[in-house]
């Protein structure tokens, strides 16, 4: 058990019995117990220690915190309870208070695996190449770390150098190969890297798999290897497999999404928005690109970061990272929406999560550029937040034809992040909900968003990205139409297809796989045609 010390079991027995509730993972009754266990021991620092643990097997990651940093203060020391503290703050994506915490930890003691993590961090606040530094040597000292590996492929791959990301890949499909985030990370290579002993040892590795985190990514590599091959029935099939494997693990309520939205559509109208402030509260000026994922958010992002006045960062965890802590907070007096907390919100409370994300959207700045961008796609979901806590933000939602869109989603390999992908239906719900959305705000917030569609920015860039720029208040520069020289990481699924000029191979893709589409299309609807 995390925190425990044998003289503060003997001096107190009732821990002994607290923790034997945490192994048997009896979380609410190990929690009601520690509570009156400090009803006669307050600021009993070994209790904090534990209350911190639970809390964050529970997922408050806000009272986690609290608990972890009481213990601490009160005199806690172990190595194992300052981790998790740096683990929760990792969670909560705090970077700027858990990379010190890691890198202390690490003078006390090597760990690949949290040194692995510390790299982790780094990239994800653009220090890239102390990043890939450390992976490198991991790799380097720990070949048969093979985690570490497929983290220093994924390093690679994003910095552009993918033929030394392949190799990483190979190098651990070498020692094993039933990792199926290996196989996954060639196969997702916007080329082809897989051939026929390939994609027989793939079916050998899922004759024998038993582990969902293995077996749904090989499902998803086979797909694209058959799908490269011509083989669309067969690639279909493991598509499909392979997003079984994940929506029966996730259980995922896409009437929860639908819901929030039918809330927002009732409480938000014209006069609601205008009791916002519209002072900005810093000279930031982001930029939220909004869009469901596998829409064209990278390749715009990439355009619009060729621009001299905007700086790219990328996909930033924060503003849905701050409106969970704040939702933790908030949902402890009784069950609210979003929308209705959002509506209570005071101006002070506002101001300072606004404040709070351009702190974190900081640490990743490289310029003195006012404008930047964010483009975490289910923002698309969180701007009435995002509207209420940053007035001088600026909204671009970009568009992909929902067929394309949703079959791009379905044949991707996700995390649970982008959880409506794993059924046809879900994924068309989601796009549905995205839709009315974006013409609820167009109704009640004329201009608050700029529209792109992502066939004619591919037709006809010059067009889509003068009326965008315009919208930002900015000059067109020809630059943006050079977009695929701008050299930088590039964390997504699109990081090779932006360092090339435009093409149009994300249209259409659903087509070879029209006959078994039909949920899709039904659940779409006259948004099939469109």
């Amino acid at each position: 058990m995390t925190g425990r010390r044998a003289g503060t079991i003997t001096a107190y027995p009732e821990l002994s019995r607290i923790d034997a509730l945490i192994e048997k993972n009896a979380f609410d009754a190990a929690a009601k117990a520690l509570i009156g266990f400090m009803r006669d021991h307050p600021e009993h620092p070994q209790a904090y220690a534990r209350l911190g643990h639970v809390a964050n097997r529970l997922g408050a990651l806000g009272q986690a915190s609290h608990f972890l940093r009481k213990a601490i203060a009160g005199g806690v020391r172990e190595f194992e309870v300052r981790r998790e503290l740096a683990s929760v703050l990792h969670q909560q994506d705090r970077p700027e208070a858990a990379i010190p915490m890691f890198e202390a930890l690490l003078q006390e003691r090597e760990d690949p695996t949290l040194r692995g993590i510390h790299a982790g961090l780094l990239e994800k606040i653009g220090r890239y190449q102390e990043s890939r530094e450390i992976f490198a040597k991991l790799a380097h000292d720990n070949p048969t770390n093979l985690a570490i590996w497929i983290s220093y492929g994924h390093s690679l791959r994003a910095g552009g150098q993918v033929d030394q990301a392949i190799a990483a890949y190979r190098h651990v499909i070498a020692a094993d190969d039933g990792l199926g985030d290996a196989w996954w990370g060639l196969a997702s290579i916007k080329r082809v890297t897989l051939d026929d002993d390939d994609i027989a040892r793939m079916r050998d590795a899922l004759a024998i798999a038993v582990d969902v985190g293995n077996e749904a990514p090989l499902h998803f590599a086979l797909a694209k290897a058959l799908h490269d091959r011509g083989d669309f029935a067969s690639a279909f099939e493991h598509y499909g497999e392979g997003n079984r494997l994940r929506a029966e693990r996730l259980q995922y309520q896409a009437d929860e999404l639908s819901e929030e939205i039918d809330e927002i559509e009732n409480l938000v109208s014209e006069d609601f928005l205008a009791r916002f402030p519209i002072e900005p509260i810093s000279d930031d000026r982001p930029i939220f690109i909004i869009s469901l994922p596998r829409s064209g958010s990278t390749l715009l992002e990439q355009m619009l970061g060729s621009h001299s006045r905007i700086e790219p960062l990328g996909e930033l965890p924060y503003a849905p990272a701050i409106l969970r802590s704040f939702m933790e907070g908030v949902t402890r007096r009784g069950k609210i929406s979003v929308p209705r907390a959002i509506s209570g919100l005071s101006d002070d409370q506002a101001k300072a999560m606004g404040q709070d994300y351009l702190r974190r959207a900081k640490l990743h700045r490289k310029t003195g550029n006012p404008f930047f961008i964010d483009k975490l796609p289910h923002n698309w979901s969180n701007v009435l937040f995002i509207r209420r806590i940053l007035p001088q933000a600026r909204f671009i939602d970009i568009r992909r034809p929902a067929m394309d869109c949703c079959f791009s989603n379905y044949s991707q390999s996700f995390t649970s992040a982008h959880a409506s992908s794993f059924t046809l239906r879900d994924v068309a719900r989601s796009y549905k909900d995205n839709v009315r959305l974006m013409q609820h705000f167009d109704r009640v917030a004329p201009g608050l968003i700029a529209h792109v569609d992502y066939r004619a920015l591919v037709s006809e860039p010059r067009d889509q990205i003068e009326r965008t720029l315009a919208y930002l208040g900015l000059k067109w520069e020809d630059a943006v139409l050079e977009f695929h020289k701008l050299d930088r990481v590039v964390r997504t699924p699109s990081s090779e297809q932006v360092r090339r000029p435009l093409n149009a191979d994300g249209v259409a893709v659903w087509k070879p796989y029209a006959q078994w589409l039909g949920p899709l299309r039904e659940e779409l609807g006259p948004l099939a045609d469109i």
